[in-house]
């Protein structure tokens, strides 16, 4: 099962759509989604807006692949899980953030070849044809979060 999650900081319309696109393509395909308030609502596969940390916790767990926005937290918590993971980051030009930190974010991680980063549609499409040939990720230790996010927070305050 593919899970999808656009994170709690509002809607990402561009990524739900994507990966509605998508699995109408691969109906062979579980996908779960946690789209909080974007208006797109997925037609091939099922989704909640909201979900509470212990369901959060199990989608993840179940999950093949973690398809998700640039959100570190979602990022560091599937890869304490070792799950292979696809970021799209929300971009300010398309007014789906504030500024370009998950750009940011994503291309570091995507330089430390922790996540596999994708800038549009058709760049996730791709990723996701090749979702069989995907690495899981090295696992992370729990222990080691604060250290990684003092980095990510030294990378971004620059």
């Amino acid at each position: 099962m593919i899970f999808v999650t656009v994170g709690t900081q509002g809607s990402f319309d561009r990524l739900v759509t994507a990966m509605d696109e998508w699995a109408r393509e691969h109906p062979e395909t579980d996908v779960f989604a946690q789209i909080g308030p974007s208006e797109s609502e997925p037609e091939h596969f099922d989704f909640q807006r909201d979900l509470e940390p212990a369901d959060f916790q199990r989608h993840l767990e179940n999950a093949s692949a973690v398809v998700a926005h640039a959100g570190c937290g979602t990022i560091l918590s599937a890869l304490e899980l070792g799950k292979p993971v696809v970021v799209m980051p929300r971009r300010a030009d398309l007014g789906e953030h504030r500024n370009d930190h998950q750009v940011a974010t994503a291309e570091r991680f995507a330089d430390l070849e922790r996540v596999r980063a994708v800038e549009d549609t058709a760049a996730l499409h791709r990723v996701l044809d090749e979702l069989a040939d995907l690495e899981p990720a090295a696992r992370i230790d729990a222990g080691a979060q604060t250290e990684l996010l003092d980095r990510i927070r030294s990378f971004i305050d620059g």
